[in-house]
């Protein structure tokens, strides 16, 4: 495909890297990462290929859920730098080819929130609509709390004004009333804000939940409508910007956030997760049998023309199971979660994938090799790229959320303070930094970094994995995954093995024609297809897979034509 007619949707393509400030790089030994080390550390990830950097909150805050209960919308917390040190990173990693987005988290605010204290003071108080406020808890509204292990209700009592107002999350953030038409505008300000300090669009926290109004005193009159106007905004001030959005439920629910169903507009959400695939793509690696991702890709609907999905391996939260049935996520827990302490919220697990497969690099690899080939848009969690692991010491999520690993130093050359003053405990054990880290793994040509650099790159040149058209084929063995991507140009077609034993593939595809050769974009031997029977056979080691692609006029420069 012509680079002019598709790099106006960069973000179809991209490489989509999240991390959380604090966690990634200290640059004046107080322990904290901030702007100013992150900056520094720019350049690792130009060399990986990320395209898109996603940062997870960096505003002041309280710490009462790791940066999500923020205190004020238009600003950086003093640990982690100010104003100018963001943009410095933002203006540094444009220079690099890098867009960055961010996380808009408005379904609440914290409780120390100017906003929601002016809103308590008084029941006439200018902010009291602001937030939701009950006499009683209302029998109609919602009752699922998102943090069963703190929470029992919804809704917090507060003394001073006698009424009770609504919490999905922690009590202490409040959830704000984005009926109010003020705190709609208000929304759009804090974007329009940080759109004009150069950052490329939002990741949006709990979509589902900003949209609900169910048991509220006021209603929107269309919440895919606001969506769409939040949308609209967007592109009127930065029309490049993109939204990507946090839509935990079933695919047909989620497609409706893409856009009106049924038609080819999106005009709501530009990214939606793909929660469904990543679980399912769990229960397939614990029965070592393709068969329920391969399902849930069949499943899936396709997005409107200008939207896509977001695939992953795991992100900063739980990693959570809540769409598998329980005896289905009974399996996923019996094969990488076993021990209570690995399990959160009775959904999910809080660990990252090395160690739930022991440190099996052939699964590891296997899992990176499909987030890249799978149809959306990759997006890779921090130190997933070099195969960190988890500290079971630490809290609930931030397990996961321990400190960048750059050296193989007792302080990980994440900071010249003590560890004791890190924001979370080191990994420690067989993933700690002495074992996993950057520079060990940079001048090793066989490392998980060398791995998920060429898988990039390999993503990268291919375009037919981003804006092609998907086909899941028949593999001639339940524990194959063989998928095929094509475009009018060429086509990618990729092959899976999810079992712990060799496995002949006999596949076809109508659009491989007899005698088609197929190249390995992984350096492997080519493959022909067969001249007789049009079948593609191949050969896959346990945990196996392999790229196939169709010569395209791009691969030989003698052939290629000028755009």
């Amino acid at each position: 495909m012509r680079l002019t007619r598709t790099s106006d949707l960069w973000w179809k393509d991209a490489v989509v890297y999240c991390l959380d400030v604090e966690t990634y790089q200290d640059s004046d030994g107080d322990g904290c990462g901030d702007f100013a080390g992150l900056t520094q550390r720019i350049d690792h990830l130009d060399r990986l290929g990320v395209t898109c950097v996603w940062l997870m909150p960096f505003y002041p805050t309280r710490e009462r859920d790791d940066g999500y209960d923020i205190t004020d919308f238009y600003g950086v917390d003093p640990r982690l730098g100010t104003l100018g040190d963001f943009t410095e990173f933002v203006r540094t990693a444009r220079d690099r080819g890098i867009r960055v987005i961010a996380d808009l988290v408005v379904n609440h605010t914290s409780e120390h929130h100017p906003w929601f204290e002016d809103a308590r003071s008084s029941r006439d108080s200018a902010y009291r609509d602001w937030y939701v406020w009950r006499d009683e808890p209302p029998e109609d509204g919602p009752h699922d709390v998102v943090f069963p292990d703190a929470e029992t209700s919804v809704w917090e009592y507060d003394e001073g004004t006698e009424q009770y107002y609504m919490h999905r999350f922690y009590k202490q953030q409040p959830d704000l009333n984005v009926a109010n038409p003020e705190v709609r505008d208000e929304i759009a300000r804090i974007m329009g804000f940080w759109t004009q300090l150069g950052l490329s669009g939002f990741r949006v926290d709990a979509v589902p939940f900003l949209l609900e109004t169910d048991g509220q005193p006021d209603e929107l009159p269309d919440p895919h409508e606001y969506l769409a106007d939040l949308r609209a905004f967007l592109g009127r001030r930065d029309g490049e910007s993109i939204l990507l959005g946090e839509v935990n439920l079933p695919y047909e629910d989620t497609a409706r956030f893409f856009g009106e169903p049924g038609t080819s507009r999106g005009d709501e959400l530009t990214m939606c997760f793909d929660f469904i695939g990543m679980q399912q793509m769990y229960l397939s690696m614990a029965r070592g049998d393709a068969t329920p991702l391969a399902r849930a890709l069949r499943d899936r609907p396709e997005p409107p023309r200008d939207a896509h999905w977001a695939t992953f391996v795991r992100n900063h939260d739980e990693l959570t199971l809540d769409k598998l049935s329980d005896d289905e996520r009974a399996e996923v827990f019996a094969a990488f979660g076993p021990e209570k302490d690995m399990q959160l919220y009775d959904r999910g697990l809080r660990r990252r994938l090395p160690p739930m497969v022991d440190g099996d690099r052939r699964r590891t690899e296997l899992a990176y090799s499909l987030l890249f080939s799978l149809p959306g848009t990759p997006v890779l969690f921090y130190g997933e790229e070099i195969g960190m692991g988890e500290n079971l010491a630490a809290e609930g999520r931030q397990a996961v959320r321990t400190p960048m690993q750059w050296t193989a130093d007792d302080k990980a050359g994440f900071s010249t303070a003590e560890p004791a003053d890190y924001p979370n405990p080191l990994v420690e054990g067989e993933f700690g930094p002495a074992k996993v880290n950057v520079h060990d793994q940079r001048q090793d040509s066989g490392s998980q970094l060398a791995c998920v650099r060429r898988l990039v790159e390999c993503y990268r040149e291919s375009p037919e994995l981003a804006w092609g058209a998907h086909e899941i084929l028949a593999a001639g063995d339940d524990a194959v995954l063989a998928h095929l991507s094509t475009t009018g140009d060429g086509a990618v077609l990729a092959l899976h093995n999810f079992a712990d034993r060799r496995v002949k593939v006999v596949t076809e595809a109508s659009r491989l024609a007899a005698g088609t050769l197929l190249t390995d974009l992984l350096g492997e031997d080519d493959v022909t297809v067969g001249e007789e029977d049009g079948k593609v056979r191949v050969e896959l080691e346990p945990y196996g897979y392999r790229w196939l692609r169709v010569s395209t006029p791009l691969d030989d420069p003698a052939r290629a034509t000028a755009d």
